[in-house]
């Protein structure tokens, strides 16, 4: 069932000018560019500002966002350290949130050109877990993807060296497979690469899957798929809602606004049972998102072509000339992340 739309305000812009916006609940910052890594200091002029705008990708119809009702930020990161020195910042604007961070192995093939060597982002992660805990960062794996070189035995051994490092840091380690064939920005970047991929199977998923339970004896981690629709629960591996109000629920119990929100009845909060209901989540699901996911609603405030990470696999990018192109231009836009 779609969810009812956010509540409208109005904004008082410069010269005079009074515009409406949605003031979401729940921000995800965000699916389509990593805003940790390189929009921390854009991101936090314009919560201080109280509001930002989103450009349409598709017809390019500016909307307003107003932050006056957000209780959660979720945010998506392949190299948080920059919005590590503004988490106090947030913070004390009354803001929860918590950590999406990808930390994947793909150091020698060269598939995620300008993120930080491994060992940094590892050191990043227990930085920020010594500052948020553990249960506010969610290690991805995101996505598995094969290789005339990087064989499932390669791979799973790259899991393995990551899931070894991080498991300090995390309590949970989602995962999914690379979707290829639904993407073709995805596939005309790994062409352009040179990358001669292939897909799982369900048979390879299944293997992979087992390969990762199995790890996961030394890591003791939640273990989740992302938007996948083959069922591994016999492993132990749930489906994931990345944008999770259960989650919420545990991790910010005494906020009381964002209860009300994704718990409308009011029932008793019971700490370690299921604290909000199913049916309600689904209620609430992500009608913008794939069938297969299943996150509740958010309002998303990132921009396609403005990651610079550059990953050769990134469903988000077009081409490495478009995303300079934006990024250059950003300076010219404030309130979004890139004029167009």
């Amino acid at each position: 069932m779609k969810a009812a739309p956010w509540e409208k305000v109005t904004l008082s812009l410069p010269q005079a000018r009074e515009v409406q916006a949605v003031a979401p609940v729940i921000i995800s910052a965000s699916r389509s560019t990593d805003l940790p890594a390189f929009h921390s200091e854009w991101f936090m002029n314009r919560l201080r500002a109280g509001h930002a705008a989103w450009r349409n990708p598709f017809n390019q119809a500016v909307q307003y966002v107003s932050f006056m009702r957000t209780r959660v930020v979720v945010f998506w990161t392949k190299n948080p350290a920059p919005l590590l020195p503004h988490l106090q910042e947030i913070e004390d604007m009354g803001i929860n949130y918590y950590f999406q961070f990808t930390i994947n192995d793909y150091e020698t093939q060269g598939w995620e050109p300008n993120v930080p060597r491994l060992e940094s982002r590892i050191e990043t992660m227990a930085r920020l877990s010594a500052r948020i805990g553990r249960d506010r960062i969610i290690w991805r794996f995101d996505p598995l993807l094969l290789s005339d070189t990087v064989t499932e035995d390669v791979l799973a051994k790259k899991v393995q060296r990551v899931g070894n490092l991080a498991h300090p840091y995390t309590s949970k380690l989602v995962f999914s497979f690379a979707d290829i064939a639904a993407y073709r920005k995805v596939r005309t970047n790994l062409a352009s690469a040179g990358i001669n991929y292939s897909e799982f199977d369900t048979a390879g998923m299944m293997r992979m899957a087992q390969r990762i339970a199995e790890m996961n004896h030394g890591w003791g981690l939640d273990l989740a798929t992302c938007a996948e629709a083959e069922n591994f629960e016999k492993l132990g591996i749930m489906h994931n809602r990345c944008i999770d109000g259960e989650l919420m629920l545990r991790l910010f119990p005494s906020d009381s606004e964002l209860r009300r929100f994704l718990n409308p009845r009011q029932r008793p909060l019971m700490l370690g049972m299921s604290d909000l209901d199913s049916k309600w989540q689904d209620k609430i699901k992500d009608a913008g998102q794939r069938k297969e996911c299943g996150c509740i609603v958010s309002k998303d405030i990132g921009a396609y072509n403005t990651c610079a990470h550059l990953c050769t696999y990134c469903y988000a990018n077009t081409s490495e000339r478009v995303v300079m192109k934006n990024l250059a231009r950003r300076a010219a836009d404030e309130a979004c992340i890139v004029s167009a």
